[in-house]
């Protein structure tokens, strides 16, 4: 089963058209194809590895799950769970926001699969907090809508094919080029990674919680059974707010603590603001903030930080009801895309970026 539903993703990475494809009609590897450099990244699920393939010298990422402790065999539900994010991958490729998938490394005697991406550098969280780059100073303006265009689109391109990503965070974004640093004056360019929560919005509900809290929508961390790919845009939206602030707009240690930071934010939902709270299955059990302020996002943001047309933008996103917010078509016809894009946006210019970075 393993080696069929292998072979049928195989199939499906060949059907581009691209003759310059250095990987086309090489799919399936094993793990003598690549030799391991260097560890990109650990979790619960396993690791991401750089690794170079011995034919070609190509620099590659190869994703893999960990084995259970002990284990000869790798489980049949981490090969599904592996052949599920590369079937998405898969139908997801061709879009230069989305990680490619190059391959897959399988073991057909063990169970292992391993997913075999493009190599691209690190994560947007790490570039923002980590010292050697930005150090948690806040992205400028322009270099925030030139990200953002690139997220939406990618958003627009797996929505289109009918995937809600789920898990869309700063962690799960990849960074190309100097922008990172931004005092290398190279285009920012942001890839959107790890679909492993990722499902098919044409699957039927009930759909499961997934994904990280801070960035979850509050439609699905009050348990809503049917939520759509407008979970995606919440997240797109918490995103922007992180860069523009350098730091997460919603945090808490549990649920009910980040769903109390969010009505201190936004409001707390009323009859006219969010129609359908009251009906949602945990809406009962949520903690009210003492005070309950009305919407405060400008007072986050003010104009010196996001214009009138970019917080038009944020503010939709992070709009709690989901009926309110754009999809990721809309939202790319926003002026804040469409009209006075200043000059270093339009370019890829790091300038502006570059001039605030200690």
């Amino acid at each position: 089963m393993i080696a069929k539903r292998a072979a049928e993703i195989c199939t499906m990475l060949d059907r581009d058209d691209d003759p310059s494809d250095w990987c086309k009609g090489q799919r399936l590897w094993t793990r003598a194809d690549y030799e391991p450099t260097r560890t990109l990244g650990e979790g619960s699920f396993g690791a991401v590895i750089e690794a170079r393939h011995r034919a070609t010298g190509r620099a590659v990422a190869v994703k893999s799950l960990r084995a259970p402790s002990g284990a000869t065999m790798a489980s049949a539900e981490d090969a599904d769970e592996v052949l599920r994010e590369a079937e998405f991958l898969a139908a997801c490729r061709g879009h230069p926001s989305l990680v490619d998938l190059h391959a897959l490394a399988a073991n057909i005697g063990t169970g292992e699969v391993a997913l075999v991406m493009e190599c691209v550098g690190p994560n947007l969280h790490n570039v923002l907090y980590d010292k050697q780059h930005r150090g948690g100073w806040p992205f400028q303006e322009a270099d925030v809508r030139r990200i953002m265009r690139q997220l939406l689109g990618a958003a627009k391109h797996m929505h289109t094919r009918r995937i809600m990503h789920r898990d869309i965070k700063p962690g799960n974004i990849l960074v190309r080029g100097g922008g990172g640093g931004g005092g290398i004056g190279v285009p920012i360019s942001v890839k959107i990674c790890d679909l492993g929560l990722a499902a098919s919005i044409t699957d039927r509900p009930p759909f499961e919680r997934a994904g990280t809290s801070e960035y979850m929508a509050p439609e699905m961390l009050l348990g809503k059974p049917d939520y759509d790919a407008m979970v995606d845009m919440w997240s797109l939206g918490c995103v922007m707010a992180e860069l523009l602030l350098g730091t997460a707009l919603f945090k808490g240690n549990d649920d009910n603590a980040v769903l109390q930071c969010i009505f201190k934010v936004l409001g707390v939902p009323g009859k006219k603001t969010w129609p359908a709270f009251d009906s949602l299955p945990l809406a009962g059990a949520v903690t009210m903030p003492a005070v309950r302020h009305r919407n405060r996002l400008r007072h986050f943001f003010p104009e010196w930080r996001l214009s009138e047309d970019g917080f038009d933008v944020l503010k939709r996103l992070l709009s709690c009801d989901a009926d309110k917010r754009p999809s990721a078509t809309a939202a790319l016809r926003s002026p804040w895309f469409t009209t006075d894009i200043d000059h270093s946006a339009a370019s890829g210019s790091s300038s502006a970026a570059a001039n605030n970075v200690p």
